[in-house]
């Protein structure tokens, strides 16, 4: 009878790379899921928590963008415009947060056994998809609330969340590795995440910005992202920013190959450097 046990061996020669990732898949949701219950283990409420973060985030943004500053919101109901925004991006940062830092999380297994290191980061992204899942009850339930029922243009919408997949991993990869080396990276993705917050249109329209300023403006990915989810999910006149998203998604693809290649290129040496 043949057995599905995996065997993880030291010092194993690496002849398969991307067979070994498959071959190694129960690893990956072990990772994975050891992730998802330690999250929000001895919590009072548990992953409800994943459900108040982007609530309160889109209170806070309402009254100050919304009430105070009087932000136009396209015809859109402002909640819905934060929040739409909100999810894609609480994705992205929580990703790009877990995935830099999982390579020194994981030290230990790392620096014991063999098995691709790709499944490290790729874990943490997925335990974020998770919570992303979880949280857009939230924005239903406010869709609901506004009667705002989506049109054909949903369909579209499976795209949108693999462009931000990819955006996620692609950076990801590119501060767990240059994390592992240099850990001056755990205190600069903070500061990005909390400046990418507000260069992201999150609290507003990318209708706002002037046109002379839209090509440097698409260079951030999540613009085209957000726009994307924006016009898939809610009832709008805008029509889709086709530019926005082109840009965005050329950033996507650059920072996924070149953050794949690099984090294979250094792979070999994590275990001796962390």
């Amino acid at each position: 009878m043949k057995s599905n046990k995996i065997i993880i061996e030291a010092g194993r020669i690496e002849t398969a790379y991307w067979k070994d990732i498959w071959k190694y898949r129960e690893l990956f949701y072990f990772l994975a899921w050891r992730d998802v219950l330690v999250r929000y283990k001895q919590t009072a409420i548990g992953i409800i928590w994943t459900l108040i973060r982007p609530l309160l985030t889109m209170l806070v943004f309402v009254f100050i963008f919304g009430k105070l500053a009087k932000l136009p919101s396209d015809d859109i109901p402002y909640p819905l415009l934060v929040l739409s925004g909100m999810l894609p991006w609480l994705f992205f940062a929580n990703a790009f947060s877990e995935a830099g830092n999982s390579l020194v999380n994981n030290r230990n297994i790392i620096s014991k056994i063999y098995f691709p290191r790709l499944i490290v980061p790729l874990s943490s992204v997925i335990v974020s998809l998770v919570e992303f899942i979880i949280s857009s009850a939230i924005l239903i339930g406010i869709m609901i609330y506004y009667k705002s029922i989506p049109s054909v243009h949903i369909l579209a919408l499976p795209i949108f969340i693999l462009m931000l997949f990819a955006a996620a991993i692609g950076a990801g990869l590119w501060v767990a590795a240059l994390n592992v080396k240099y850990r001056d990276f755990s205190y600069v993705v903070p500061f990005v995440i909390q400046f990418g917050l507000y260069i992201s249109p999150v609290a507003f329209t990318a209708t706002l910005v002037p046109e002379k300023w839209k090509l440097l403006y698409a260079l951030n990915p999540m613009v085209g992202v957000i726009n994307g989810f924006r016009w898939s999910l809610l009832q709008t006149s805008m029509p889709l920013d086709f530019f926005s998203i082109a840009v965005s998604s050329t950033v996507i693809v650059f920072l996924l190959i070149t953050g794949i290649y690099h984090f294979r290129s250094v792979e070999k040496s994590f275990a001796d450097i962390i």
